[in-house]
């Protein structure tokens, strides 16, 4: 083949690959900006929030995320862009606005619904359907990435037994801040489930004290993790008071005048808060 031909049939092969190539790049996962990177178990390597990825929305401090306390385990979550999240929807506690996203798991029938509304875009399960595999989430939504890290149930009432991998911890990563939905959480967390999380600036916890963990086993993984702000919610039974007594002078605690909550990189309390919305206590 003459030069000239060769060198039309490269750019022609090229031309044709490079749709190809850009597709690909496109399907890749998102990276997280807050999860940490394993060196060695249990010590861990943060990854850097400092710069954006290119696969996931760009942000800049000082953003505000707006969350607020609707009942039991659903907090309503709102983005700087305005897209509005709500966890562990069931259908009852509702924002006023309706949800871009909801996020459930499968304890019991208070945290999810097979029947939302099919308005809502986006309706994550905690739980995969398919036996034997974990549920997977890695979503943008406008300006926030969501995912999960899976954890194991005792019980599932209304859909069936104890179940391997049936709860997620969700993580939403929006305006730079890590926010953290420990769900019904059932079982201390191990060295790679806290590798999986990563940092969590934010972090949402169960304080029934039984139904999930006793309030000495959730202490323990709230000081493991050391959130700078803590919002106990899913109180049933015990008070907030059983929760915050398994915590020192390392711990600030405050109770809120209201159920929401505005934060941002810049605005995050600089020594963990323990922080009781209106309607939790």
């Amino acid at each position: 083949m003459k030069p000239r031909y060769l060198v039309l049939a490269i750019a022609c092969l090229a031309a044709l690959a490079a749709p190809n190539l850009a597709g690909a790049q496109e399907q890749r996962p998102p990276v997280s900006q807050c999860q940490a990177i394993a060196q060695t178990i249990p010590k861990a390597t943060f990854a850097s929030f400092s710069g954006a990825s290119p696969l996931v929305p760009a942000v800049s401090e000082g953003e505000d995320v707006k969350l607020t306390f609707l009942g039991h385990s659903t907090f309503e979550i709102e983005t700087p862009s305005g897209i509005v999240i709500a966890t562990d929807y069931n259908g009852w506690y509702r924002p006023a606005t309706p949800p871009d996203v909801v996020t459930m798991n499968k304890a019991h029938t208070t945290h999810y619904t097979l029947t939302p509304d099919p308005g809502i875009k986006h309706v994550l399960h905690g739980w995969s359907d398919i036996p034997g595999e974990k549920a997977n989430i890695n979503l943008v939504v406008g300006d926030a990435y969501i995912r999960n890290v899976t954890t194991d149930i005792r019980f599932s009432y209304g859909l069936g037994g104890a179940h391997e991998n049936g709860n997620s911890i969700f993580i939403f990563e929006i305006a730079g801040l890590c926010i953290g939905h420990l769900g019904h959480l059932h079982y201390e967390l191990t060295d790679a489930h806290y590798t999986e999380i990563g940092r969590l600036d934010v972090v949402m916890v169960p304080v029934d004290g039984g139904l999930t963990m006793g309030a000495d086993s959730m202490s323990r993984v709230i000081k493991r993790l050391r959130s700078s702000l803590i919002l106990p919610m899913h109180r049933r039974g015990p008070p907030v008071e059983a929760f915050v007594s398994m915590f020192g002078k390392d711990f600030d605690v405050a109770n809120a005048p209201d159920d929401s909550i505005t934060v941002s990189m810049r605005t995050l309390p600089k020594k963990p808060l323990i922080y009781v919305l209106k309607g939790v206590r």
